[in-house]
């Protein structure tokens, strides 16, 4: 028998991967003008940056419902759910005159960005061979980045012929895509809502009170990767405003990254499929610590392009690792629940990320958030290396019985 292609996942392709670039276009064209909305109602520098962190909270907020809302439902009626409230919640953004109002919206699209996200992941975790899992995973998170990348160009051109809020009106559009695909494709986990998972309803706490083991020992894991990933996006702009350069040489360094990021998705995703999680998971970390070492050795703009292109090297191999590694260690029964119950550790540890550089630059510079945020990052990827290979299928089918 021939090895699994990617080809294989054809024809799953536009019903797994459409409605997340829809929903990541959206999602990217809005976030360069949350704060210059807030700012035209009056706000502070402060309050503006905060209406841009509502969007990680609304996902913290959705992590748990979303788990809920996919098992009771089905991944599909979730899709669904999830694109009226992102539409929704553009056009309140749309709509909105004054800071309240914006606020609100914000949270809205964070949510409905929490239930896309779980119910695509719980779709690909059903539909997708494990042969295959880690580069659909993968794919899927490289689909999200790039959209994500090709939204604010977008917005930015709307922008233009209608100002503003024309980037509010992307994410309408981006979101009634997205609803048009997925009402489109076939509900492949219909079947399952009859079976065991569907008449235990199996609450999201106790989904973690009975997987506890694997939340506190890989989803730690998960944790301290997210928190990785989160620190290296706050620390690049601002090692670069330590420096003197300008906004327009720090946000080239940042575009510089993410194209690197975006083109190792697939190459990390098929490392993973055929030598395991941890070929991937372990030099991922690694080289996301590294990164945070170096760039305080770095005194201009090309030495932190450099690091900039490893920060996203390190990024983009580990693409989809967070789904892959979920998927393996997700069961049969409660999967929806679990993975709630995983998004919500993760966009935790991604919470926590940039908080705890900042709690540690209230009292030392920020070369020493930096290099803490290394050590993170080197005790993540000790932490990956020892509960990674437990629930490794590429591994354990390996081993001699």
């Amino acid at each position: 028998m021939s090895e699994p292609s990617f080809r294989d996942l054809k024809p799953i392709a536009i019903a797994a991967y459409g409605p997340v670039f829809f929903s990541a276009i959206g999602t990217g064209a809005i976030i360069p003008v949350i704060a210059l909305t807030a700012r035209s109602f009056g706000a502070s520098v402060g309050t503006a940056a905060l209406m841009v962190a509502l969007l990680g909270v609304g996902q913290l907020i959705g992590d748990v419902p979303a788990g809920a809302i996919a098992a009771r439902f089905g991944e599909k009626r979730a899709l669904l759910f999830a694109s009226v409230l992102e539409f929704f919640g553009g056009f309140g953004c749309l709509l909105a005159r004054d800071i309240g109002v914006l606020a609100a919206s914000i949270l809205v699209i964070g949510v409905a960005s929490s239930i896309f996200s779980l119910a695509r992941q719980s779709y690909m975790a059903v539909v997708v061979p494990v042969p295959l899992r880690a580069r659909a995973m993968s794919t899927l998170g490289g689909v999200s980045r790039i959209g994500a990348f090709i939204g604010p160009f977008i917005g930015a051109v709307v922008i233009l012929s209608f100002g503003i809020h024309g980037a509010y009106a992307v994410d309408m559009f981006a979101s009634v895509a997205a609803f048009a695909l997925v009402v489109a494709s076939t509900d492949i986990t219909a079947g399952e809502r009859t079976g065991p998972e569907h008449q235990n309803r199996l609450s999201v706490l106790r989904s973690f009170v009975r997987n506890r083991k694997i939340f506190l020992t890989l989803g730690i894991g998960v944790m301290l990767l997210s928190a990785a990933r989160n620190a290296r996006i706050a620390i690049v702009p601002l090692w670069a405003a330590s420096l003197g350069l300008n906004a327009a040489h720090a946000s080239l360094i940042v575009g510089i990254a993410g194209g690197v990021d975006m083109l190792l998705f697939y190459p990390g995703g098929a490392m993973m499929d055929r030598r395991g999680r941890v070929a991937v998971a372990i030099p991922s970390m690694l080289l996301l610590g590294t990164g945070m070492i170096a760039i305080v050795f770095t005194n201009d703009f090309w030495s932190l392009v450099g690091v900039g292109v490893l920060l996203g090297i390190g990024n983009g191999i580990g693409s989809g690792l967070i789904m892959t590694l979920s998927a393996d260690a997700a069961p049969a029964v409660g999967r929806a629940q679990f993975l709630a119950c995983w998004r919500l550790m993760s966009d935790s540890g991604a919470a926590l990320g940039p908080l705890l550089m900042s709690a540690i630059t209230i009292a030392f510079p920020l070369a020493a958030a930096s290099v803490a945020m290394g050590v993170v990052s080197y005790v993540g990827a000790g932490w990956l290396r020892v509960y990674v290979p437990r629930y490794d299928p590429v591994l354990l089918a390996s081993k001699p019985d």
